[in-house]
């Protein structure tokens, strides 16, 4: 005899994090509209951070140093089931905070991780950032990174929203991208559990 159960499966846990110091962001709108679309093809519980919230503590040089809502952070990094993160691109390489935010991380809660890549910038020379920065940052996670990444200048965003058609179309194939890999992470947790 078997028992079925009416529970419905939790919501996967989205945390979306912006890299940037600054307010308002043009990260943050990235981060958000990947969110955003991620939300139209799935039920998510999404989770936006900016660094900006999470203070000074946050250049504690060992993860006990950390500040209270610094360590939050990290947790909710780690409790994720999956991440949408942005940076912005300084100097022709990411945010040095943000970095400095997953070397705190636990490579092994990364690992398998889903993971969608977006950065912003003044202009098309440093778009590379998210190939030769990002995606070897996380490949050294063992996260699942989504294979399109979403890079926006200062022309592709006007008035908090995204205006480029190109940065668009690679909104939603990031966020398809990743709602599959969700997909398939839950998919092969639920085997390994039955």
């Amino acid at each position: 005899m078997s028992i079925e159960s009416n529970s419905k499966p939790r919501l996967a846990r989205v945390v979306a994090f912006s890299g940037s110091a600054k307010r308002p962001s043009r990260t943050r709108i990235l981060v958000e509209a990947v969110g955003a679309e991620l939300g139209r093809l799935r039920r998510i519980d999404l989770t936006v951070c900016d660094l900006i919230d999470f203070g000074p503590g946050l250049g504690a040089t060992r993860r006990d140093d950390l500040s209270p809502p610094a360590a939050q952070l990290i947790e909710m990094i780690e409790g994720a089931d999956a991440l949408i993160v942005g940076t912005p691109v300084y100097q022709g390489g990411y945010a040095g905070l943000f970095k400095h935010v997953f070397d705190f991380v636990d490579p092994a809660r990364m690992a398998g991780k889903p993971v969608a890549l977006t950065a912003t910038g003044g202009g098309l020379r440093h778009a590379l950032v998210v190939e030769h920065g990002l995606r070897p940052l996380f490949g050294f996670f063992a996260a699942h990174v989504a294979p399109t990444s979403v890079y926006a200048g200062s022309d592709d965003l006007v008035d908090g929203r995204v205006v480029d058609a190109t940065v668009a179309a690679r909104i939603g194939a990031a966020a398809a991208e990743l709602a599959a890999l969700i997909d398939v992470t839950r998919t092969s947790e639920a085997r390994a559990s039955a």
